[in-house]
C-alpha cells in the first residue's frame, strides 16, 4: 500500500487542489476485466483526493491500468499509470504519485475502505494509485486518507485479491480497469414509492419452463410487496430453482439454498424476516404467497404459487400477488417429474430472474 521509490514519474495531468466538497452524493463505477464494483465517494472526508480521482476518471486515465499488488482477501491496489505497459512491470507501484495535497487521515480502516496510496514519510504524496482493504485493518488507522467505501461488488474485489503473485507480491496475471464512471448515487428502488405507485408495477418471472407474470395485491400486503420488489430489483431471485412441486397444491421457489451463486453483500443486506400481513385473500389457483417456517414472522425470500384451492392456507400465509399470465407455465412446472418419494423436481427448473416492470 506504499511505494518505495526515489524518483517519481509525473502524472500527465496537472490539477488544482483548491477544491470544494461535492454537493451531492456520488459514486465511482469501476469496471474491470474481473467484474464491476462501485465506490461511495466521501468528499467530506477527502475533498482534495475525491476531486483528483474524479477528474482522472473523467479523462479516462484509469483505463488500462491494472491491480498490480494484491493480498488474498486482504487488499487490492491499482491505478498506477505505469501498469498500462507490461514492459514496465518492475516499476509497477512507483507511478502517478506526489500529486495531491494531504487530506485528513482516517481514524479507522474497515472492510471496503478505499484509500489513497502514499510514499512513506511524505504526507502530500497521494496520486492516481489507490487500494481497497477487504477486511478490517486496525493497524492502518490514522495512516491513510480514505476517500470512499465499496457499496457494491466486494465479491469482485475478493476475486481480484486471489490473483496469483510473485515473490515480490506483484500480480502475475493482468486484471485491468476498463472504465471508471462517476455518477450521482442512484436512489434505492421501491423505497419511497407510495402503495398506489407500487401498484403500477408487476413482476415477470423468467423460468426455464416459460414466463409467469404476477400482479401485486398492494392493498392486502403493501410491505411484503415492497420487499419482494426490492429483492427482485437487486437480483436476489436470479439463478434460483423451483425446489418444491406438490401437485394439486403449490409450486415453490425463492429458497436461498437453491441459488446458483451466493448473494452479494448488498443483496444479503436486503434479506430479513418479514412481519406477516395475513389478509382475507383466498388461496385459489394462481395466488402467490410468502412461504415461512413455524414462526409467523419467519418469511424471507421463498414464495409459492397455488395450483389449486387450498383453504388451509387462508389467513395463515401472506398472499401478496396473483398470476395474470403464464398459468400454462405453472401447469408445466406442476407436471414436472419429481425425485421418487419427494417434492423435488428430478431436473432443475430454473428461475432465471424476476423483473419488475410497469403494468
Amino acid at each position: 500500500m506504499t511505494s518505495s521509490f526515489t524518483s517519481v514519474l509525473s502524472w500527465t495531468v496537472s490539477l488544482l487542489f483548491a477544491v470544494q466538497p461535492v454537493a451531492s452524493p456520488r459514486q465511482a463505477v469501476v469496471e474491470t476485466t474481473a467484474g464491476t464494483f462501485v465506490i461511495d465517494l466521501a468528499p467530506e472526508s477527502a475533498p482534495n483526493y475525491v476531486t483528483y480521482f474524479t477528474d482522472l476518471a473523467a479523462l479516462g486515465a484509469y483505463e488500462g491500468t491494472t491491480f498490480h499488488r494484491v493480498i488474498r482477501n486482504g487488499m487490492v491496489q491499482g491505478g498506477d499509470p505505469l501498469s498500462k505497459d507490461p514492459a514496465k512491470r518492475e516499476r509497477y507501484g512507483t507511478g502517478g504519485l506526489n500529486a495531491v495535497k494531504a487530506d485528513p487521515r482516517a481514524t479507522s480502516m474497515t472492510a471496503g475502505s478505499v484509500a489513497a496510496v502514499l510514499v512513506p514519510g511524505k504526507p502530500d504524496s497521494a496520486g492516481a494509485q489507490f487500494f481497497v482493504v477487504l477486511a478490517d485493518q486496525p493497524a492502518l488507522a490514522n495512516q491513510y486518507t480514505v476517500f470512499g467505501h465499496v457499496a457494491e461488488g466486494i465479491e469482485v474485489l475478493q476475486k481480484i485479491s486471489a490473483t496469483p503473485v510473485d515473490a515480490k507480491g506483484l500480480a502475475t496475471e493482468r486484471v485491468a480497469i476498463t472504465r471508471v464512471t462517476i455518477r450521482d448515487t442512484p436512489p434505492e428502488p421501491f423505497v419511497n414509492e407510495t402503495a398506489a405507485q407500487l401498484g403500477t408495477y408487476r413482476a415477470v418471472l423468467d423460468s426455464s419452463a416459460g414466463p409467469i407474470t404476477i400482479e401485486f395485491l398492494v392493498d392486502k400486503a403493501p410491505n411484503t410487496v415492497r420487499q419482494f420488489m426490492r429483492m427482485a430489483a437487486a437480483g436476489v431471485y436470479n439463478g434460483m430453482a423451483f425446489h418444491r412441486v406438490a401437485p394439486g397444491f403449490v409450486i415453490q421457489t425463492g429458497a436461498l439454498s437453491t441459488r446458483s451463486v451466493p448473494l452479494t453483500a448488498k443483496q444479503q443486506a436486503l434479506v430479513h424476516d418479514l412481519a406477516p400481513e395475513f389478509n382475507d385473500t383466498k388461496h385459489v389457483r394462481g395466488i402467490v404467497s410468502m412461504a415461512r417456517g413455524d414462526a409467523e414472522d419467519s418469511a424471507q425470500t421463498s414464495f409459492f404459487i397455488c395450483t389449486a384451492e387450498s383453504k388451509a392456507l387462508d389467513g395463515v400465509y401472506t398472499a401478496f400477488g396473483r398470476v395474470v399470465d403464464g398459468l400454462s407455465t405453472v401447469d408445466a412446472i406442476e407436471a414436472a417429474p419429481r425425485e421418487p418419494g419427494t417434492e423435488t423436481p428430478a431436473t432443475r427448473i430454473e428461475l432465471r430472474s424476476v423483473t419488475i416492470e410497469r403494468r
